[in-house]
């Protein structure tokens, strides 16, 4: 699952996970537990509602969150 915020027109960002990117020729996406940035519910959508599809259309711009195995940060550290 990777985690994405997803800027739609006219609405605020929302977050939420896909099982894998959409990819250019992509008409709609699927996002599941679909929830505004500080965790709550979207207003606009029914509570028990686990996965909502949106037309590409209607979406801006997508942002890719870091998954696990891209959190791991190198540094260095001068003695």
């Amino acid at each position: 699952m990777q985690s994405l915020i997803i800027h739609i027109l006219n609405e605020d960002p929302i977050i939420g996970e896909v099982e894998e990117l959409p990819s250019p020729t992509d008409s709609n996406i699927s996002v599941r537990n679909p929830r505004r940035r500080d965790g709550k519910d979207l207003g606009y959508i029914d509570a028990e509602v686990s996965q909502v599809i949106w037309p590409m259309n209607r979406v801006m711009f997508i942002e890719v969150l870091p998954g696990e195995e891209d959190e791991e940060v190198i540094t260095f550290i001068r003695e």
